[in-house]
């Protein structure tokens, strides 16, 4: 049995990366366990926020011991959010995980984020937080975790998942590949609002080959999430 939460910030194939979890036989999927958590804690003004906080579960404790109960299949695949995870609050439940890290370029990640959401900072982006996430499982297990770029996984999904699995202790499977398009059963009450897109997918699709030109203070932010990123970057397998 294995509890395997993938850490990433927002727009960073990680609804794809879920997707291709969740079409595994062998996996159940769960889609932002700390997001009504996160609203009625730091109160950000997020689309359908009273919705999402009514349908969710915004206790700590709670969250926390459902990340670490028996699954129901041999894989319990975790989409988690880095900025979920608010100061103040006992982290130190993570190390008993499997832990992987899906990293994406700050200027992607941005170019992508403001297409939905006009009003981003550092900190809703999650790469402050991401780090300190790494640094606190590297220093539990005596060497760094999995970490995947996002580049190379839509580079090579076959390679780079296979590495990735072979890191976590499962196996590679083919179903990772490829899904059925449309609404899946483990999307969060948030997909129709910021899946669209990969409601469209069938699969990863390949990278852009150019880098986003970015306004000043767009690239402000990604300036100061850089040492972050390639922090991570340099441990990607």
């Amino acid at each position: 049995m294995t509890n395997l939460a993938m850490w990433s910030g927002p727009r960073n194939i990680s609804t794809a990366m879920m997707y291709s979890f969740g079409n595994r036989p062998d996996c159940e999927a769960w889609d932002e366990p700390f997001y009504a958590f996160s609203l009625v804690h730091h109160g950000n003004d997020h689309p359908m926020r009273d919705a999402i906080i009514a349908a969710g579960d915004s206790d700590w404790n709670s969250i926390v011991s459902k990340c670490l109960s028996r699954p129901s299949k041999p894989i319990f695949y975790q989409k988690h959010m880095t900025h979920h995870m608010l100061k103040g609050f006992d982290r130190s439940w993570i190390t008993g995980l499997t832990n992987a890290f899906l990293i994406r370029a700050p200027e992607r990640v941005l170019a992508s984020y403001t297409k939905k959401w006009s009003e981003v900072s550092l900190r809703d982006i999650g790469f402050i937080e991401q780090r300190e996430i790494f640094d606190m499982v590297a220093d539990h297990l005596g060497h760094a975790p999995p970490v995947v770029d996002a580049d190379d996984i839509l580079r090579d999904p076959r390679e780079t998942l296979a590495r990735l699995c072979a890191a976590c202790g499962i196996d590679f499977d083919e179903a990772m590949l490829a899904w059925p398009p449309g609404p899946k059963a483990c999307d969060g009450l948030w997909a129709p609002h910021w899946y669209n897109a990969v409601w469209a997918s069938t699969g990863f699709g390949m990278p852009a080959s150019d880098k986003p030109i970015l306004p000043s203070a767009l690239q402000g932010i990604a300036d100061a999430a850089w040492p972050h990123y390639e922090r991570l970057r340099s441990f990607r397998i």
